[in-house]
């Protein structure tokens, strides 16, 4: 039996989070929660996973929630002396850093970019659900992870990473000829341009096959997500962009493929339910048992594929000019969006001005080279994308 790993969740009340809780405490002889942390809109979830797992710590972003987070933990253990309080932006970077076997990275958007690197530098296994760090730190977390220290949780990344153990002898994947991301097309897919202009935030976040955070699912319905998971898979498996090949599957059950320079592809297919590669990132390279469902092949199914409508949805071009541009495009690309996902939840712009002000913002970019990345150039281009996304959406 493998000895049981210590583990940090970072962005606990979220999906992610939540579903990694669920695999923890169906399986309390592999993992020990020692930390959580969250934004702190919910701290009562926050006090209630803490008092569940037994942590020793928990943090908050939101600085004015801690002692809000404090009285909870109090509600539910009677005391909450033996538990320690952090708060602020950096919260999760400390925690992150203070080397458990396992950190979980769930938490949304580039915030959790130092989270990530913290969690690298101190030699813990990082399980990444946070592809934003990737997207926007490529070289930076790059130049710190050592080899299969990062463990993908994006289903569609671990698909890919069970595949390539499955089928690739050589460990540069140089008998790799593509990878093949599938998307579920989210909310719109068949639809024209002109026929998704006027979409409600209500209709974007109504995905046909996952339960997610808003934001990702606002970024599933633009297919900006695949343009950052195409991004991340570059990243992570050293494939060029051009070898990347984004097919859209509605069922969602094909996570994703790697095609082998023998023209053999091997897929991993599962029901769609992220505990399956949750769990992989906690316990890789081991499987636990019993997390999900498995598909039932004694009924009659059946699974489409269909080519990626780049004019309707020009997400995932834009991704792929952007890695290609500079060191500093990738988080210009992941600023811009979040920006203009905002507005759009807020009712202040149109579904279609989100990738519209992507790619002005794009453009208009100067660019870093990759070898001359440091931490404040990608904090400078984002803040500056973030800048010039809210004029552009501001004129909107």
């Amino acid at each position: 039996m493998s000895a049981t790993r210590t583990v940090t969740l970072l962005g606990s009340t979220g999906s992610i989070g939540t579903q990694a809780v669920d695999v923890v405490l169906a399986h309390p002889d592999r993992f020990r929660v020692t930390a959580l942390s969250a934004g702190g809109s919910d701290v009562g979830l926050l006090a209630e996973q803490a008092a569940r797992l037994g942590v020793s710590a928990v943090a908050v972003a939101e600085a004015g929630r801690a002692g809000a987070l404090r009285e909870a933990l109090e509600a539910r253990l009677g005391t909450a002396a033996g538990v320690e309080v952090l708060s602020g932006p950096d919260a999760a970077t400390e925690l992150a850093g203070r080397g458990d076997d396992v950190v979980l990275n769930g938490i949304t958007g580039s915030v959790g970019l130092r989270p990530t690197l913290a969690a690298l530098q101190s030699g813990s296994t990082l399980a990444l659900a946070n592809k934003e760090s990737l997207v926007v730190g490529g070289p930076l977390v790059k130049a710190l992870a050592a080899p299969e220290q990062i463990v993908p949780v994006d289903s569609e990344h671990s698909a890919i990473a069970q595949a390539l153990r499955g089928g690739a002898h050589t460990r540069d994947h140089s008998e790799v000829r593509r990878l093949i991301l599938t998307a579920s097309g989210g909310p719109f897919r068949g639809r024209s341009r002109d026929e998704i202009k006027a979409v409600t935030a209500e209709q974007a976040l109504a995905h046909p096959t996952w339960a997610m955070g808003p934001v990702v699912t606002v970024n599933s319905a633009s297919l900006m997500n695949k343009g950052l998971e195409l991004i991340e898979a570059h990243l992570l498996f050293d494939v060029p962009t051009d070898d990347i090949t984004v097919v859209v599957h509605p069922q969602s059950v094909v996570h994703s493929m790697v095609e082998f320079c023998d023209g053999s592809t091997i897929v991993q297919a599962s029901p769609p339910d992220m505990r399956l590669p949750i769990a992989l990132g906690l316990s890789w390279p081991d499987r636990l048992g019993a997390v999900s469902p498995p598909c039932d092949w004694s009924q009659a199914t059946s699974w489409t594929f269909e080519p990626l409508d780049d004019e309707t949805f020009p997400a995932v071009g834009l991704a792929r000019a952007a890695a290609g541009a500079s060191g500093t495009h990738p988080a210009v690309y992941n600023a811009a969006n979040e920006q203009g996902v905002a507005a759009f939840l807020d009712g202040r712009v149109g579904f279609c001005d989100i990738v519209d002000t992507v790619e002005r913002v794009l453009g208009e970019h100067d660019g870093v080279a990759p070898d001359d990345v440091t931490l404040e150039s990608v904090e400078t281009a984002e803040a500056w994308a973030r800048h010039r996304a809210d004029e552009l959406l501001g004129r909107r």
